[in-house]
């Protein structure tokens, strides 16, 4: 079981999750949020800690953000866009349970104390916007590292606030260059021993 209760938008959300897993969970209700909802949050924040997984859209996001000014200590998972899309919906009801448990096992923290760690030249230079592959990109990196999908402005962001070190943020770059160089049949140059 896990420890920490999981915030969901909704009913559907809170069936899917526990298929995937053993654990409580709190619905929102999307952004009716309750006062009533609000501090069951909290006392379960107080009491046990919480993991936001909000869907991978625009509302998702904005509920994120409330909570998290509000739960500063908050964990938050995210579940990759494309792996919440089905019928023709997205939503953490649409993502499977191995989908849910891999958010899960990435769980990151919020730092309210950001890190400068990573500049606007590494989105640049990184290829992670101003490229037609861009997006892709920012997807397959932000799924490796557990903080989702977002745009170049958000992954900047999450980049410098949910604690990713530069060897994170490297293996995942080289893991997606890889995975390209193979499916392109490119091999990696042999500089010898």
């Amino acid at each position: 079981m896990i420890k920490e209760v999981i915030v969901v938008e909704g009913k559907q959300d809170i069936a899917a999750v526990k298929r995937a897993v053993d654990a409580e969970c709190i619905a929102t209700d999307g952004f009716n949020l309750l006062p009533r909802t609000i501090s069951r949050i909290e006392d379960a924040y107080k009491r046990r800690g919480i993991i936001i997984l909000t869907d991978p859209d625009s509302a998702g996001e904005r509920i994120r953000k409330y909570l998290a000014r509000r739960f500063a200590e908050a964990k938050h998972a995210f579940v990759p866009r494309e792996q919440a899309y089905a019928n023709d919906d997205i939503g953490i009801e649409q993502a499977s349970p191995e989908a849910i448990r891999d958010a899960l096992s990435k769980v990151r923290l919020h730092e309210w104390q950001p890190s400068s760690e990573f500049s606007w030249q590494d989105i640049i230079i990184n290829r992670l916007t101003g490229v037609p592959d861009a997006t892709f990109r920012r997807a397959a990196v932000g799924e490796s590292l557990g903080i989702g999908y977002a745009n170049a402005k958000g992954f900047f962001y999450r980049l410098n606030h949910y604690g990713v070190t530069r060897a994170e943020f490297t293996g995942a770059l080289n893991k997606l260059d890889n995975a390209a160089n193979l499916s392109s049949g490119v091999e990696e140059p042999n500089y010898g021993d």
